[in-house]
C-alpha cells in the first residue's frame, strides 16, 4: 500500500476500527478479548464466515471502500438464504506490511456504508500482519425463529426450483476484469457494480420460512450451487436453461456470443437465492415477490436421483464448459 505510516495495532483498532462498534453494545468498544451476542428469546443463533483474499476474490485496484463493502454483503447473502436478521459481525483484517492510513479510512468508511444500510455493527475481530496481498474475513451472526433456519438438504422430489434476480451480470463483469471483453460501456458498468455491490437478499429470505423447503445463495455458480442443493439433499435438480432469468445486457452479451452462456450459468458471484418449494407454494411465493419487490423465476425441478440435468425448453441437453469456481481441485 502507498503512503505507509508508522500506524500500531492498537492505535488502528481505536482509531478506525473501533467507531465501527458504537452501537453494539455487546462489543465494549473493542476494548475486551471477546463480545456478547445479543438473541431474541425463542431465537437460533446463526454463525457464517466467509473470507476474500487478494488476487482470488478481489484486486487492490478495485478500491478500498468497495471491497469492505462487498465483504459484509457476501456475509449477509449467507444469511439471507438461511433466511436469518443480521445482528452483527467479527472482522479479521490481514494487512502486508505497514498499514496505509489513507487506506484504512476509505476501507472503514466502506463498510461503515454498509453497517448503517443494513443494521450490522462491528463486534470485534482481529488484525494481524501478513506477508503479502490483503487477507479479509467475517463472520457474521444472525437469528431466526427456533428450528427454521433454511438448509441445503432438505429439499423434496417434487419441488419447484427457483432463483431472485438475475444471474450471470457479475459473471460478465468478471470476464472484463480478467479477459477484457468488451460490452457497451452501459453494460459494462452495470456488470461492475454487480460484481462488486451484490444485494444480499435479506428480506426475501426471511420470507421464507414454512414456504421454501431448501435455500443456499448463488456464489459458486448457478449449476455448481443447484448441485450441492441436489447432493445434500439426495435428489436431481433439473434446469431449463431457456428460463434462467438474464438482464436485458447479458441477454445481449449470449446474444451476441452464445458460448457466454456457459461462463453465465457457471460463472459465480451472483449472492441471489436459489431455493426450492412445493408447486402448491406458487401464490405464496408471488405475494413475497410482490411485497419485497424481488422478481423469482422458475428454474427447474428436483426429481428422484442425482446431480444436475441442464436442458432447454424442448428437452434437448445443454453443455456447459465451466461448472462453477472451486479454491482446491477445480479448473
Amino acid at each position: 500500500m502507498p503512503g505507509q505510516t508508522g500506524l500500531g495495532e492498537f492505535d488502528l483498532i481505536a482509531r478506525y476500527l473501533a467507531p465501527l462498534s458504537a452501537v453494539a453494545p455487546g462489543a465494549f468498544n473493542l476494548t475486551d478479548d471477546a463480545a456478547v451476542i445479543p438473541v431474541p428469546p425463542g431465537d437460533d443463533l446463526v454463525v457464517t464466515t466467509d473470507a476474500m483474499v487478494e488476487g482470488v476474490h478481489f484486486l487492490a485496484k478495485d478500491g478500498p471502500e468497495r471491497i469492505a463493502r462487498k465483504l459484509l454483503r457476501v456475509n449477509l447473502s449467507d444469511l439471507a438464504a438461511k433466511g436469518a436478521r443480521p445482528i452483527g459481525y467479527q472482522l479479521i483484517l490481514g494487512i502486508p506490511a505497514i498499514p496505509d492510513e489513507d487506506w484504512l479510512q476509505r476501507f472503514c468508511s466502506g463498510l461503515q456504508q454498509d453497517q448503517a444500510a443494513f443494521d450490522f455493527p462491528l463486534y470485534g475481530g482481529d488484525t494481524v500482519r501478513v506477508p503479502s496481498g490483503l487477507t479479509l474475513g467475517v463472520t457474521a451472526f444472525g437469528s431466526l425463529p427456533s428450528g427454521t433456519m433454511l438448509r441445503r438438504s432438505t429439499a423434496q422430489a417434487g419441488d419447484d426450483l427457483y432463483v431472485t434476480g438475475s444471474i450471470g451480470d457479475a459473471a460478465l463483469g468478471l470476464e472484463t476484469k480478467l479477459n477484457h471483453r468488451l460490452f457497451s460501456s452501459a453494460a459494462m458498468m452495470f456488470f461492475d457494480s454487480r460484481l462488486h455491490l451484490p444485494t444480499p437478499r435479506l428480506a426475501f429470505g426471511q420470507g421464507l420460512h414454512g414456504v421454501a423447503h431448501a435455500a443456499m445463495d448463488v456464489s459458486d455458480g448457478l449449476v455448481q450451487d443447484a448441485g450441492h442443493i441436489a447432493t445434500a439433499s439426495g435428489l436431481q435438480a433439473i434446469i431449463t436453461t431457456d428460463a434462467v432469468p438474464v438482464s436485458l445486457a447479458t441477454r445481449q452479451a449470449i446474444q451476441d456470443d452464445p458460448a457466454l452462456l456457459s461462463v453465465v450459468l457457471g460463472g459465480g458471484d451472483d449472492y441471489e437465492l436459489l431455493f426450492t418449494a412445493a408447486p402448491q407454494q406458487q401464490t405464496a411465493l408471488a405475494a413475497l415477490s410482490q411485497s419485497t419487490g424481488l422478481a423469482i423465476t422458475r428454474i427447474g425441478r428436483m426429481v428422484a436421483g442425482q446431480g444436475v440435468i441442464l436442458q432447454d425448453k424442448t428437452g434437448t441437453p445443454v453443455i456447459v464448459e465451466h461448472g462453477g469456481f472451486q479454491h482446491f481441485g477445480g479448473p
